[in-house]
């Protein structure tokens, strides 16, 4: 068993996650941070919606069909490479099985 012992000053001097992202991102509040921030959110919701299609068994036409979208509507989705409205959103969820619920 390999008992290496953890070395603190390496993990403090760790930049932070913050600090990376300001790095290859830019800061806070800046247009390239807002972009990566939107790119991140949609290949976010577009793996949440495929992996919640291939649970339920759907091809993407078949949940296209259940939309009244095209199959490559939903390829772009999963792929993050579209602006996914609220109202199509609610659609995906609902045809997935899925309750939209607004809470604070």
């Amino acid at each position: 068993m390999d008992r290496r012992k953890l070395n603190i000053k390496k993990i403090k001097a760790l930049p932070t996650m913050n600090a990376y992202l300001d790095k290859k991102y830019g800061k806070e509040d800046t247009p390239e941070r807002a972009e990566f921030h939107a790119k991140a959110t949609a290949y976010y919701y577009g793996e949440l919606i495929r992996e919640t299609r291939k649970e339920k068994n759907l091809t993407q036409e078949a949940l296209a069909q259940k939309i009244g979208k095209d199959r490559a509507y939903i390829a772009r989705i999963e792929q993050g490479k579209t602006d996914l409205q609220v109202s199509n959103f609610i659609l995906l969820l609902n045809a997935l099985g899925l309750n939209f619920n607004i809470s604070n």
